[in-house]
């Protein structure tokens, strides 16, 4: 992979979007993402050519996680929540794809140049509900606390979704906007990735860090559902992706002879050691404790 492909978490962004935008041209995709490829661009696309062999692991969570956040987002809106806040929103399209009430108020939250971005490459385009871009930097505290304390006291039952954010924070900023969001008894819900500490490891070894190396992950916490609950939130639901990807049809598909391997130390495998086995990452929708 260059040198150059991914200069910082932003970038990551168009990554995500150009795998949403493979999915959305194979025969059989999980969803249609129409917007994805003018978004991400050829940026995205020389991001994704230009990764290592061991990261295919990384497409397929894309896609996967795709399905979990929106089904997770679905069961939400069911349930009464009117404001999804999606911060470091990144180049999603939810608000255009999905089919969601005209009533939601959905408010994407980001740095300034990609919110202008956005702004620019879907210039016409209609979302199907009621659609906010705010420029603001999450890692400024005073910034952050005044935009979710406006956001609150605006609307009464929010989910805040950060996906593909909490990896790319550092645990005192995880802290800090956990602490805000239960501050405020509007945020109802929170949607956070979930990676195990294998998970941490693997990336290591095939050489995911150094080709991340200006994106790093900064948040590994050996417990991570006990970092959240220290912090006053617990899980209400956990959807892990191999387990949601074996539903959807659509395995992670292992190199031959890996595949190979795994399938012989799973017959040496407990059936929790092999349960656990698919629990590797996944997405959590959190509710504070009380």
């Amino acid at each position: 992979m260059s040198e150059s492909s991914i200069q910082n978490v932003s970038d990551t962004a168009f990554m995500v979007a150009a795998y949403r935008a493979a999915e959305t041209e194979r025969p059989n995709a999980l969803f249609q993402d129409p917007l994805a490829a003018r978004l991400s661009g050829d940026h995205g696309k020389k991001i994704i050519e230009n990764l290592p062999k061991g990261a295919f692991v990384g497409g397929w969570s894309v896609i996967i996680r795709t399905c979990v956040i929106d089904r997770l987002i679905q069961t939400a809106i069911a349930e009464g929540i009117e404001t999804i806040l999606n911060l470091g929103a990144g180049l999603d399209t939810r608000p255009y794809r999905m089919d969601l009430p005209a009533s939601l108020r959905w408010i994407e939250a980001d740095f300034p140049h990609m919110i202008e971005l956005k702004e620019e490459k879907l210039a016409g385009e209609t979302a199907c509900c009621r659609l906010e871009r705010i420029s603001v930097d999450l890692g400024d505290d005073a910034a952050r606390e005044k935009f979710l304390a406006e956001v609150a006291a605006s609307s009464a039952k929010i989910l805040v979704l950060t996906e593909g954010v909490i990896p790319y924070l550092t645990p005192e900023q995880v802290t800090a906007l956990a602490r805000d969001l239960k501050s405020k008894p509007s945020f109802r819900y929170w949607i956070a990735d979930y990676f195990a500490p294998e998970t941490y490891r693997y990336r290591r070894r095939k050489g995911m860090t150094r080709v991340m190396k200006n994106a790093p992950f900064r948040f590994e916490p050996a417990d991570f559902f006990g970092f959240f609950r220290e912090r006053g939130w617990q899980p209400k639901e956990i959807r892990y992706l191999a387990e949601e990807a074996e539903q959807l049809n659509r395995p992670l598909r292992f190199p031959l002879p890996m595949r190979m391997w795994i399938k012989l130390v799973s017959l040496l495998m407990s059936p929790e050691r092999r349960a656990s086995m698919k629990r590797f990452m996944g997405y959590v929708l959190f509710e504070p404790m009380a």
